[in-house]
């Protein structure tokens, strides 16, 4: 339990302003899609490199008519020797078929751009993981750069997401907005490119930026925690805290 509370600290779960709209839940259930590669630059690249190929995809992606896809590049600020990596990139689509498609769409015809991809940060790992809200953030000026945290999280033994952990993050995202916080609350699940996962769930929280979350770390009522979460319900490992910069943002379906 003390790993859980280390982790609610933080605050709120996938995203802040543009990436909340890209996770926004219709009226049924229905969970959005979230692609993640991990990524390390070759010898003699860095960042700069990654702007200008990030810029030339944007515009492939312009070219091919894509416009529900939203992404980011995820660099780790908090973060130990365990995430060996420089950087993640995240994709999201507010539906399985539109992650499909997206898929689809770049390997018949994403290949010369994939190749540029490599030569810069070649990545060894791709996942799908399906993404539903908690706490929304609020609307922000400028939703192009923010904080996200992700924890592992394991579910107590006789216990169901459903009827026993997600009400307590419904609870616990109540709890954060009545005390001011910004941040938005998701729960992403694995569903391809895992397999042995020592967790359940990942838990998700997003600040606009790390005053945000320190506020929320101040904030913070261990006494509310433990009413909210008792023993036994949640096991979690403390978070790894990620500055996303935006590479593309799907478009307003109000537009």
């Amino acid at each position: 339990m003390n790993r859980l509370l280390l982790t609610l600290v933080t605050g709120g779960f996938v995203f802040a302003g543009g990436l909340s709209a890209a996770v926004a839940q219709d009226d049924d259930d229905s969970a959005a899609a979230v692609e993640f590669y991990t990524c390390s630059y070759a010898d003699g690249k860095g960042p700069a490199d990654l702007d200008k190929v990030s810029a030339k995809w944007s515009k492939w992606a312009d070219d091919q008519g894509l416009t529900d896809y939203s992404a980011w590049t995820l660099t780790p600020f908090y973060a130990s020797p365990e995430q060996a990596f420089d950087y993640l990139w995240m994709g999201v689509t507010a539906t399985g078929k539109g992650m499909g498609e997206v898929q689809d769409m770049w390997i018949a015809k994403g290949g010369k751009l994939g190749d540029e991809f490599d030569s810069i940060s070649p990545c060894d790992s791709h996942a799908m993981l399906a993404a539903v809200e908690f706490k929304a953030p609020p609307e922000r000026e400028d939703p192009s750069r923010f904080i996200i945290d992700f924890s592992d999280c394991s579910i107590g033994e006789g216990k169901r997401f459903s009827t026993d952990v997600a009400p307590a993050l419904t609870a616990w995202g109540e709890f954060l907005a009545g005390h001011g916080s910004t941040a938005g609350m998701w729960a992403l699940f694995p569903v391809y490119g895992g397999g042995g996962e020592e967790f359940d769930f990942k838990y998700v929280v997003v600040h606009g930026n790390y005053s945000e979350q320190g506020a929320d770390f101040d904030n913070y009522d261990p006494a509310k925690a433990r009413e909210i979460f008792p023993d036994g319900l949640l096991e979690c490992d403390s978070s790894r805290s990620y500055i996303a910069t935006n590479r593309r943002m799907a478009e307003d379906d109000d537009e």
